[in-house]
């Protein structure tokens, strides 16, 4: 699946005029925590979010600098803009995170990790066409997960998907022994280490079918060499 598939298209979004005022309350509204800034041709130029506002004299809250840094000049008249100013353009960050509409999913998911990220905007020409966010890939997994309870395979098959799925994996259990019924998986098998136990047992409760599973695996003690 790509950014296309899963992107919202009707994007929420304000303009660099807009008053911070009147974006706290289109936030609100829309219970969203930021909202893409576009210009008057449609071109995205920032992104304002929930942060950028955490900073107001209105709220109580502008950080407070000690003493000497004033006196060495560290309290920046950038952050006194950001903080008071009641424009859009002002307040809004401008180095901007965003993916084509092709990008495929798990290359969003590493723009959301290594940038500390909630949404990623969806661009194409430079002019905002959707955006990503990490409530989005929230609605996959509960859409998935609710399909496989709607249709569950039969014992037989389920016993052949896991078998299939734990040979793939390097951490596969020797002496393996499946047992199925009613969805519930019994497992059986020595394995190597604690860590390759978990990974066997996640593996076989991703397995489409698959209500519990029963670990009876066994980790293989370790071998003492002889002198």
């Amino acid at each position: 699946m790509k950014a296309s598939d899963i992107m919202v298209r009707k994007v929420v979004t304000v303009g660099p005029e807009d008053s911070i005022r009147d974006v706290a309350s289109i936030l609100l509204k829309n219970h969203i925590s930021g909202a893409p800034v576009v210009d008057q041709r449609g071109r995205l130029i920032g992104i304002v979010s929930e942060g950028d506002l955490l900073r107001r004299p209105e709220a109580g809250t502008l950080r407070k600098h000690s003493w000497l840094a004033q006196l060495r000049g560290k309290v920046l008249a950038a952050e006194y803009v950001k903080s008071h100013s009641h424009k859009v353009s002002d307040v809004m960050t401008r180095q901007l995170i965003t993916a084509a509409p092709d990008t495929p999913l798990d290359q969003i998911v590493e723009l959301f990790e290594k940038n500390g990220i909630k949404r990623v905007p969806i661009t194409k020409a430079g002019k905002l066409i959707g955006i990503v966010s990490r409530a989005n890939f929230l609605k996959i997994l509960v859409k998935r997960a609710s399909k496989g309870v709607r249709a569950r395979p039969r014992d037989v098959e389920i016993r052949k998907r896991v078998i299939a799925s734990l040979n793939n994996e390097s951490w596969r259990p020797s002496m393996l022994d499946v047992r199925v019924r009613g969805g519930v998986v019994d497992l059986w098998g020595l394995i190597n280490s604690e860590d390759d136990r978990k990974a066997a047992v996640i593996t076989v409760e991703r397995t489409a079918g698959v209500k519990f599973v029963k670990d009876n695996l066994m980790i293989t003690p370790p071998v003492t060499a002889l002198i």
